[in-house]
């Protein structure tokens, strides 16, 4: 390994939530040695990046990891930590719990799918509309403002498949391409089993975990790793 030099980090760039043959998924930042990043820098960092979240490991046996979208830092999110889990047990050791601030987040791997447990009040609020067909959520115009925004149609109601458009305005996205938060609190509401497709080609399994929660999870892919100047 080559020696830390101030002001680089080692960066991890993934895609989460991708589909059976590993295309679509939201790229996601992780800095696994998140010592090497300051955390009064971590915001400027998350904005350079521009990525819809990226995350920072503070103790990798521990779990402890930070979020940050390009303008805040969350308490939880769901893509982030699936990513997380998985890169940790391809890099690392596999683990059976994360801890961002809002929580400890139960870890289970299942093949080449990682699967995290989380509430529904714990990421950012959405004001869900569910639509009349997945042909409506796919001719939605992009909303305006500063909402939290998510519409969702069944494509096969039977089968539980649902087709979905996120939309977190509030904490600095456009269009996310898979929410993984969003995944939770939507299964919470249906109370079932259910494969959400989201943005261009992203695959999201989420199903509710009892006592309140929901489990969320699919692939991920690693697509690069490269050191990154801090800003």
């Amino acid at each position: 390994m080559k020696p830390y030099s101030p002001g680089v980090a080692v960066l991890h760039l993934l895609r989460v939530f991708c589909d059976e043959h590993g295309g679509g998924g939201n790229p996601l930042g992780v800095f696994l040695d998140g010592a090497q990043v300051p955390p009064d820098r971590r915001q400027a960092v998350a904005a350079d990046l521009g990525l819809s979240e990226t995350v920072f490991v503070d103790d990798a046996a521990a779990g402890a990891i930070r979020i940050f979208t390009p303008a805040a830092e969350l308490n939880f999110a769901g893509h982030p930590t699936v990513g997380t889990a998985w890169l940790l047990a391809r890099e690392r050791d596999p683990v059976d719990v994360l801890r961002p601030p809002a929580g400890e987040v139960p870890v289970r791997y299942a093949g080449d799918e990682t699967f995290v447990v989380g509430r529904p009040e714990w990421g950012p609020q959405f004001d869900w509309s569910r639509l009349d067909s997945a042909q409506a959520v796919d001719e939605l115009p992009q909303p305006g403002g500063a909402e939290n925004l998510a519409a969702w149609a069944y494509s096969d109601e039977p089968a539980g498949f649902v087709r979905a458009r996120v939309f977190p305005l509030a904490v600095g996205i456009g269009e996310d391409e898979a929410t993984g938060a969003a995944a939770v609190q939507l299964a919470t509401q249906v109370g079932r089993e259910i494969e959400i497709r989201q943005g261009r080609g992203s695959r999201i399994l989420a199903r509710p975990a009892g006592d309140g929660r929901a489990e969320v999870g699919g692939r991920t892919v690693l697509d690069e790793v490269r050191e990154h100047t801090l800003p």
